[in-house]
């Protein structure tokens, strides 16, 4: 009995429902991690190990001190221990709801994570634009200061070998709403313009950035971004776990 309950869920009691990841900074001095936004680290210098949860859904981790500020996404991916519950025989599946319930199925796709830093002052200010951008600027001639900011794009998806598709949606007149872009296929990793003509700060909050996953046999989903976030994070990071139609 009491073997049968120890196999019930093999990688519960292995991996246990946190997994270790290495992070590291350019900082050059210590910084406060807060992780999944509970769990929290003071005055660590890189690298550190910290703990993030299991599960399907991505954890964030946040870096700042004093002067600077920085963040980035952990996906995760199948973790192989749940093999083991194949051991338990007629046990799998409730060795495999345990484990699935516990998110210890997964595990983070990298043990090792940088988080790029940057100084506090050096991020966009709202109330002192650089300029005035004329309305004239959705012609898209292409002259304003954050057109072509570089952001940083990763988009996973399960299963892989999806397509996904972007555009652009917009409620200022500055810029114009966009059809549908092809982008790549799953996963896909970048770091990249957002070529988005007339974008500024001030305008940010009223656009958006939409992405669309299609894989053959799965219903289609999209993910929203509203791109002031999108420019405070220089990040888009989606995950999209696809549906097959007939279920």
């Amino acid at each position: 009995m009491v073997l049968s309950v120890m196999m019930a869920s093999c990688a519960t009691i292995f991996s246990g429902t946190t997994a270790k990841v290495t992070v590291s900074t350019n900082a050059g001095e210590p910084v406060n991690l807060k992780v999944d936004g509970k769990r929290t680290y003071f005055n660590v210098m890189g690298p550190t190990d910290v703990k993030v949860r299991r599960g399907y859904k991505p954890s964030v981790i946040y870096a700042e001190n004093s002067e600077m500020v920085g963040s980035v996404t952990v996906n995760k991916k199948f973790n192989p221990v749940c093999l083991l519950d194949l051991l338990t025989g007629p046990g799998f599946i409730l060795s495999g709801s345990i484990d699935a319930a516990t998110g210890a199925v997964t595990r983070p796709e990298s043990k090792s994570i940088m988080i790029f830093m940057r100084a506090k002052n050096n991020q966009p200010k709202r109330e002192e634009p650089k300029k005035e951008e004329p309305k004239e600027v959705v012609q898209g001639n292409g002259d304003t200061d954050l057109e072509n900011s570089i952001v940083r794009w990763d988009v996973q998806s399960r299963p892989q070998g999806a397509d996904i598709f972007w555009r652009v949606a917009s409620k200022t007149p500055e810029v114009k709403s966009t059809n549908n872009k092809y982008l790549q296929t799953t996963p896909y990793e970048a770091t990249k313009s957002l070529d988005i003509k007339g974008l500024s700060y001030q305008n940010s909050g009223n656009v958006r950035i939409i992405l669309r996953c299609e894989k053959e046999g799965y219903l289609p989903q999209e993910k929203e971004f509203n791109v002031r976030m999108v420019l405070d994070q220089e990040e888009i990071s989606a995950f999209f776990r696809l549906i097959k139609e007939d279920e």
